[in-house]
């Protein structure tokens, strides 16, 4: 029998917290669980979930918590949102308080290791003899683990590439690679454009930022001429964009739902890392490089760095690396490491039986 699941999310930007928030819910959902998703600003659903809405999910506004007759099984504060006072006052009322879990951004640093599963006892106000739960997503057994739906891989195995091209639009010509782009706005754009243009590309661009400015250098008429050309893509759904990353050749991602999505296709990608004034960014890209790179030939990990670190404007641009690093078997072994691991929705449910 399944839970009644509260998940609270704040939309900050660039639709990672929603992102990963919507995906949660729907895995729940599938696995028998009932789930109210407490959201500020839902409008993103509109092209995020543009299947419609799962049974067993409900959308409300935030502000609706506060009048809430009771609170759920668990309580999910998504990237420490703050839940509403009055929502937490009835957490407190419950004759069984719920499992109450905060749900952190995913990191590769050691502290999250440490920090997972830490318990935070409730001494003072509405939510006073209560207790929240750190939650951390990552890579490895002693973590949350990542959203993984159940059958994943088995659907992209069966996934036909070709067919939902045409159903995009999208044609690939002969001996062209294709390669996604989901980026925040990028000064190395320009010099990656010129190193797609080295051998014949399709760069299919996502809407945001990076968008913009592929408009702005073709209104200057800065791209290339000749080996690349590209085009613009709607919004796409959840599953829609999956289906980008599994038929692409290269992917470039951003932020924490496209760079955990692209893990799971298993295909090559870059990851453009959330800028952070304070540069915490830094380290949290050099953190993930290396795990993901642990093991691996020193000379594609010393190149993928480089890569990386000049696309996320930590180094300069080196002309050149983008066909060093496309092979698909390091990204394939990853995954299958990965896939080693218990997934985070199937983590939350084995608390909710041991709170239980």
């Amino acid at each position: 029998m399944g839970q009644h699941w509260d998940i609270f999310c704040r939309v900050i930007d660039n639709y990672g917290d929603i992102g990963v928030s919507w995906r949660l819910a729907r895995d729940l959902a599938a696995r028998a669980q009932s789930v109210r998703l407490w959201l500020d600003d839902a409008s993103a659903l509109q092209w995020m979930a543009a299947g419609g809405i799962p049974p067993g999910i409900n959308v409300l506004p935030w502000e609706q918590s506060s009048s809430a007759k009771e609170a759920g099984d668990v309580v999910i504060e998504t990237f420490g949102c703050d839940l509403p006072e009055a929502f937490v006052r009835r957490m407190a009322e419950r004759a069984k308080p719920p499992l109450w879990i905060n749900l952190e951004y995913l990191s590769a640093e050691p502290y999250v290791e440490r920090s997972h599963g830490l318990s935070s006892p409730q001494f003072s106000g509405p939510g006073r003899g209560l207790h929240k739960q750190f939650f951390y997503p990552g890579f490895s057994a002693r973590t949350g683990g990542l959203l993984r739906e159940p059958g994943l891989l088995a659907e992209q195995a069966d996934f036909d590439a070709d067919a939902w091209m045409a159903s995009q639009g999208v044609e690939r010509r002969p001996n062209e690679r294709i390669v996604s782009l989901f980026a925040y706005a990028n000064t190395a754009l320009p010099q990656l454009l010129a190193d797609l243009a080295s051998e014949p590309t399709l760069l299919l661009v996502c809407p945001g930022a990076a968008r913009t400015q592929m408009l702005e250098l073709q209104a200057s008429q800065a791209l290339p001429t000749a080996g690349l050309r590209w085009q613009a893509l709607p919004y796409l759904s959840q599953d829609g964009y999956d289906r980008l990353l599994w038929t692409c050749d290269l992917n470039f991602v951003r932020g924490e739902d496209s760079f955990v999505r692209a893990q799971w296709a298993g295909k090559p990608f870059v990851w453009q890392i959330y800028f952070q004034d304070d540069g915490a960014h830094a380290a949290k890209l050099e953190a993930f490089m290396d795990r993901y790179l642990a093991g691996s030939d020193a000379q594609f990990a010393q190149q993928t760095r480089a890569l990386w670190r000049g696309w996320n404007g930590l180094q300069d641009w080196q002309v050149g690396l983008l066909g060093q690093v496309a092979g698909c078997a390091h990204a394939l072994r990853w995954r299958e490491d990965l896939t080693s691991q218990t997934d985070l929705v199937s983590q939350l449910l084995g608390l909710t039986r041991k709170s239980s």
